[in-house]
């Protein structure tokens, strides 16, 4: 996942702001896990400029499936 993630981050810079955590090492991650409702990693939250959650997808995923969630970011 990791290369197309990054491939992604490179297409989408200064549109989409991507957040990548450690749920193990980031003190921050088992919160985040808890109020998303995350149990599997990877899990990908899509979050609007507005806050709100556009998408969530668990598991690895095709770069098309991707691409889509992050087209649908408001």
């Amino acid at each position: 996942m990791k290369p197309v993630v990054d491939r992604l981050e490179k297409q989408y810079e200064g549109k989409v702001e991507f957040r990548r955590i450690n749920v193990d090492k980031d003190q921050q991650g088992a919160a985040l896990m808890q109020q998303f409702n995350a149990q599997y990693v990877p899990t990908f939250v899509f979050i609007n400029t507005d806050g709100s959650t556009s998408d969530l997808k668990v598991g690895e995923l095709k770069k098309d499936q991707l691409v889509a969630a992050l087209d649908r970011l408001k």
